[in-house]
């Protein structure tokens, strides 16, 4: 009961999520969600500076889809015990895992709002942490596909900041596969920026 518990989380956690990048600000509903608002025109001067705010959506290849391989599932039918169970849920995470990067967004410098799930603190502050497109990834259900997850190292530690807190980040994108006890992220940012989140981005 309880692998078929976390697949049928996992597959409701995507599909929630699939619904949310279809709404009109493109980003997770929430209560309140986090809102992705366009970020201002930066003057000429500070273009190479300026950081594009983007939405969780445009991490996400195109052409990829999280449920091919899940199609057609029928986890009624399965029992406790059932081995099709457990092959089900392997699957899932070696598919999630995996999930492909958007090349296009790899070299990019980007602004993005999430939630954080902490990987390392110290006294001085949050050393490194993962950032999620919704509340209780990787902590109370299971992890997103691994092109919805961001690797984040500040550039100094992030103080004030605690687990599943929203903030915005800002930083130079880059495809690095990282595998942690909390999930798998494909992207990495060396943020120059840990803000707390509010409507208007930081």
């Amino acid at each position: 009961m309880l692998r078929l518990t976390l697949i049928a989380a996992a597959l409701l956690a995507q599909s929630a999520l699939a619904q949310a990048q279809a709404a009109k600000d493109g980003v997770p509903l929430m209560k309140p969600p986090l809102a992705a608002p366009a970020a201002p025109a930066a003057p000429k001067a500070a273009a190479a500076e300026a950081f594009q705010t983007i939405k969780w959506e445009a991490l996400v290849p195109a052409d990829w889809d999280p449920f091919k391989e899940f199609k057609g599932l029928d986890m009624q039918a399965m029992q406790d015990g059932d081995p099709r169970a457990n092959e089900m849920l392997k699957r899932m995470r070696e598919v999630w895992d995996s999930a492909p990067v958007n090349t296009a967004m790899v070299g990019q410098a980007v602004r993005l709002p999430g939630f954080v799930v902490p990987l390392e603190e110290g006294k001085d502050g949050m050393k490194e942490f993962l950032l999620v497109p919704y509340f209780g990834a990787c902590i109370h259900s299971p992890p997103p596909p691994a092109n919805q997850i961001v690797h984040v190292l500040p550039r100094s530690p992030a103080k004030g900041v605690r687990s599943m807190d929203p903030v915005w980040i800002s930083g130079v994108l880059r495809s690095v596969k990282t595998d942690s006890y909390m999930g798998a992220a494909g992207y990495r940012i060396e943020a120059v920026s840990v803000a707390p989140y509010s409507e208007k981005a930081r």
